[in-house]
């Protein structure tokens, strides 16, 4: 290609360095073959979910430290843990929508990988099921995981109860969407809003009367762990939540893993990607899921679920990581991802063939273009989450932010849509509606 991926545009590179986007403590190690962009991809995707992995047991080691003694200083240790995790899973969700091991729904891959994604990171999450929430007036909500004993039923179509004596993995792996999306147990929000608590800007942005200030996240008091009746119980859903993290990530980095199918489905996935062992899939078939799930993830789920609804209705409730105020850095990250791919390198490191490589002329020169104005965006979402005011703040009517959140909205939906124009340059046919998820992009 002409322009170095390392220094794709004078303002897109001071962009991502506004953005702070820092990577993970762990060197990628790409291996040597480098001969095609899905051999790229198989290798970016090892590095970014192990450093996913590495990231979830050091949160899950911090988790482990508080339950033993909850403290201030342990809780903050916590807290920063998470927000570490954050970081390297938020990059790896570009693998998602691509019938891989994280979220396929059907065939071998779904059986034998089980389609974690919902576990790991469903989201919006209806907190209430978990534990006590407070209205504006203060009043605690009952009927919780945390609080409840016995058999709980968390409501909805067709809905189980479960045995809560005890909070398990196996106990809150059951509960986790049993009986509507929104019932989410497990995952990374789930241990979000234990850590954090309910963040109170919400409600349609009533007077802040808890947490005093846009730069105030969830303000869930010390003795919820220490000196509350329940707190045991949210130690003990700390802890089973993370460990579920880790066994799943477990899992979805095993299966990326190299040296051919193992029983235990290490390596499986990635054989089969590549076109080898006995599930094979075709070069042309995977490079298609490949190039519409960026398209989907870029346009329906990042544009539009996790930056239209939230600036649209708005909504503190529809940002991502809500109660952490965190949601800014679910947009940098995210996004990475996705230019990560696009782009054929990782935290800096050039792992080969990339889709970009391959695009030239006057689509180049808009994708180009188009990268710079959304990365020129991003980054100053960033600096405002980072200074001033977080995302909540931003995303409100008469803040001139928002219109700055909408216009990067639509850029994303163009870069989508140029997902096209990038398979046809790497030999792939794909249409508009192959890279869009009508039910997620009605905003």
């Amino acid at each position: 290609m002409n322009i170095s991926r390392g220094k794709l545009l004078v303002t897109t590179l001071s962009a991502v360095a506004v953005m702070g986007l820092t990577g993970c403590m762990n060197n990628p190690s790409p291996s040597s073959d480098k001969g095609t962009f899905l051999e790229a991809y198989s290798n970016i995707a090892l590095d970014n979910y192990s450093d996913a992995l590495a990231d979830a047991k050091a949160l899950q080691k911090a988790i482990d430290n508080f339950a033993k003694k909850p403290t201030t200083k342990s809780l903050k240790e916590a807290k920063a843990a998470w927000l570490t995790s954050r970081e390297s899973y938020g990059q790896s969700e570009i693998f998602r929508l691509s019938n891989g091991p994280i979220d396929a729904e059907e065939g071998w891959v779904a059986d034998m990988y089980g389609a974690l994604e919902g576990q790991i990171n469903a989201w919006p999450l209806d907190e209430n099921m978990i534990d006590y929430t407070k209205n504006a007036k203060g009043k605690r909500t009952k009927g919780n995981i945390i609080d409840s004993r016995g058999m709980f039923n968390p409501g909805g179509e067709d809905s189980k109860a479960v045995n809560v004596d005890n909070i398990t993995v196996e106990a809150i792996t059951e509960l986790n969407e049993n009986g509507g999306e929104a019932n989410v147990a497990t995952g990374y929000h789930a241990v979000e809003f234990l850590l954090w608590g309910q963040d109170q800007d919400y409600s349609s942005f009533v007077k802040d009367g808890i947490t005093k200030g846009a730069l105030k996240a969830g303000g869930r008091p010390l003795k919820d762990f220490t000196k509350n009746r329940n707190a045991k119980r949210r130690l003990a859903y700390l802890k089973a939540a993370t460990s579920k993290i880790v066994s799943d990530l477990e899992v979805i980095t095993g299966a990326w893993e190299k040296g051919g199918c193992q029983t235990d489905g290490k390596g499986c996935y990635r054989e089969a990607f590549l076109g080898k062992g006995k599930n094979p899939i075709s070069a042309t078939e995977a490079k298609k899921q490949v190039f519409a799930g960026m398209g989907v993830f870029i346009k329906s789920e990042l544009a539009n679920e996790r930056i239209a609804v939230a600036v649209l209705t708005p909504s503190e409730e529809d940002e991502h990581s809500c109660f952490s105020d965190n949601t800014h850095r679910d947009i940098v990250t995210n996004y990475q991802g996705f230019k990560n791919i696009l782009m054929g390198t990782y935290k800096g490191v050039d792992y080969g063939k990339a889709p970009i490589d391959m695009v030239s002329g006057a689509d180049k020169k808009r994708i180009m273009e188009l990268i710079s104005k959304i990365e020129t965006k991003i980054a100053s979402i960033n600096s405002l989450a980072e200074t001033s005011r977080h995302f909540d703040y931003q995303i409100r009517p008469n803040d001139p932010q928002a219109k700055v959140i909408v216009k990067l909205k639509n850029e994303l939906r163009k870069l989508g849509d140029e997902m096209v124009h990038v398979a046809k340059a790497n030999g792939i046919n794909l249409t508009v509606d192959d890279v869009t998820d009508a039910e997620e992009t009605k905003l």
